[in-house]
C-alpha cells in the first residue's frame, strides 16, 4: 500500500501542473484596444493618411484624455501637416497649404510660432500672385490703347491719303478756291450745348472694369474736345482715386498738355456717375 503511494505520486504532480498551466493560460488578459488603438496611429502617421490619423487622435483623446503619449503624437501629426503645406506651396497649391496651415494651427493652437514661417510663406505667395495678375491686367490694357492708337492713326493716314488722290484727280479750276469750313466738333456722349452732362457709371458698382474702362474712353474723348470739368460722384471714397486716375491716364494720351479739372462728391444712395460740364467760349 505505501508503495503504491509513491508510485502515484508524480502522475500526481505532473496532472496539476498541467491544470495550473492551463488555468494560467485561460487567465491571460487580452491585448488592449488602446495599444491596438496607439500602433493604428502610429501606422497612419507613418503613410501619411493624416486626416485619418486626426480622426484616430480625436477618438484616443476622448477614451484616454489623461494619456501623456497624446501631447507627442498632437504635435507629431501638426508637423506632418506642416510639411505637407510646404509641400503643396512648393507645387503653387495655395488653397492646399492653407489648408494644411490651419489644421496644424488647429492641433497647436498654444503655440502659434510653429505656424509663422508656414504662414508668412503663403501670404507672400498670394501677395505675388496678385502682384502678377494686377501687372498682367495692366500689361493687357496698355497694349489694347496701344492697338486702339494704332488703329486710329492708320484710319487717318487712310483718310489723308484718300483726300489727296482725290485733289489730285479732280480738275484745277480757274476761279479763286473754296473756303475752308471747318467741321463743327462732335460729341460721343455729352450734349455740348448743355451746361452739364451726367454719364452713369453702373458698371463701377459692378466691379466690371473692362466696361468701365471703354466707357472712360469716350468720356477723356469728350473732356479733350470740349475741355470739360468733371465731377466724380460715387458711393464710396475709395472709388474716387480708381476713377479719377483712370480717366486722367485717357486725358493724358489724347492730349499730355490739358490738366483737367476733377473734383469728386460721395452720394452713398446714388448710381456712381460723371458729371461733365464744357468750357464755354
Amino acid at each position: 500500500m505505501k508503495s503504491f503511494a509513491f508510485r502515484g505520486l508524480p502522475l500526481f504532480l505532473v496532472l496539476l501542473l498541467a491544470g495550473c498551466q492551463s488555468s494560467q493560460q485561460h487567465s491571460l488578459p487580452p491585448v488592449d484596444d488602446l495599444v491596438v488603438a496607439f500602433r493604428q496611429l502610429d501606422l497612419s502617421l507613418a503613410e501619411e493618411r493624416l486626416d485619418d490619423a486626426r480622426s484616430q487622435l480625436s477618438t484616443l483623446q476622448q477614451r484616454a484624455s489623461r494619456d501623456t503619449r497624446l501631447e507627442q503624437y498632437q504635435r507629431q501629426l501638426a508637423e506632418a501637416y506642416m510639411e505637407q503645406g510646404r509641400e503643396a506651396l512648393q507645387q503653387g497649391d495655395l488653397d492646399r497649404a492653407a489648408q494644411a496651415l490651419g489644421q496644424a494651427r488647429s492641433l497647436m493652437p498654444q503655440a502659434p510660432a510653429l505656424s509663422h514661417d508656414l504662414n508668412q510663406a503663403i501670404d507672400s505667395a498670394r501677395t505675388a500672385r496678385q502682384v502678377a495678375a494686377e501687372q498682367q491686367a495692366r500689361d493687357a490694357t496698355a497694349k489694347l490703347d496701344a492697338e486702339r492708337q494704332e488703329q486710329l492713326r492708320q484710319q487717318r493716314q487712310a483718310s489723308e491719303r484718300q483726300a489727296a488722290a482725290k485733289a489730285a484727280a479732280a480738275p484745277v479750276a480757274a476761279s479763286q478756291p473754296a473756303p475752308v469750313v471747318e467741321s463743327k466738333p462732335t460729341a460721343r456722349l455729352i450734349d455740348p450745348n448743355a451746361a452739364t452732362s451726367s454719364v452713369a457709371m453702373p458698371m463701377l458698382d459692378n466691379q466690371d472694369n473692362e466696361n468701365l474702362r471703354r466707357l472712360l474712353d469716350s468720356v477723356a474723348a469728350d473732356v479733350v474736345t470740349f475741355r470739360c470739368a468733371v465731377r466724380i460722384e460715387v458711393r464710396e471714397a475709395k472709388d474716387y482715386p480708381w476713377v479719377a486716375a483712370l480717366l486722367s491716364a485717357r486725358i493724358k494720351k489724347l492730349d499730355p498738355s490739358f490738366r483737367p479739372q476733377l473734383s469728386q462728391k460721395i452720394a452713398p444712395q446714388q448710381v456712381p456717375r460723371l458729371l461733365l460740364s464744357p468750357k464755354r467760349s
